[in-house]
């Protein structure tokens, strides 16, 4: 695992990766139209309505009412531009993110899934949460999102409870930064 954490980045959305984004934001929509994290297409038509949209979320710039400041990273692997997942990791907590939502959503694309990444990106989004001074995220995922639970529970995620997001059951998992960790 070491190996592969080694060669894995956390990449702020740039230019020169437009085709990529593309690519992966067209895998990782499913037939309905629905997309984890949100975050990695937002309602941008095109990339530079993306970027500008993504670095007005992480300057505090322009952002809608009901949304929060948030920072999106792409994980790609050391040296390539393909897209493997998304992460986004929000400031702080609106309502809505406190009951459902959480600190993070994260979405690693349907090739790219069952390779280990999603617990890997989770705890290097930790550690930035870390280094910007938070004590304790909240991480959500729906009840039978059984990776997902994994993923979180692996990053020591502790089950505070399920609540319903209209016919959906959340878990809410609370993880303290105060004390680091290592997936595993």
């Amino acid at each position: 695992m070491k190996n592969i954490i080694e060669k894995l980045r956390l990449l702020v959305p740039s230019e020169g990766l437009q085709e990529e984004w593309k690519d992966a934001v067209s895998e990782m929509t499913t037939p309905d139209g629905h997309i984890t994290p949100y975050a990695v297409r937002r309602d941008a038509k095109t990339y530079e309505e993306f970027l500008n949209t993504t670095r007005g979320f992480a300057s505090g710039i322009g952002i809608p009412e009901g949304k929060v400041p948030s920072e999106l990273f792409f994980l790609c692997r050391e040296g390539e531009k393909r897209i493997l997942g998304a992460i986004d990791i929000r400031h702080e907590l609106n309502d809505y993110l406190f009951r459902f939502g959480g600190h993070i959503g994260y979405g690693i694309r349907p090739s790219e899934q069952r390779k280990g990444y999603a617990t890997i990106m989770l705890g290097m989004a930790l550690d930035h949460c870390r280094r910007l001074g938070m004590e304790r995220v909240l991480v959500t995922c729906d009840e039978d999102n059984v990776g997902s639970r994994r993923t979180i529970e692996k990053n020591g995620g502790i089950l505070e409870n399920i609540v319903l997001d209209g016919s959906d059951r959340v878990m809410r998992f609370w993880i303290d930064l105060t004390t680091e960790r290592h997936p595993g």
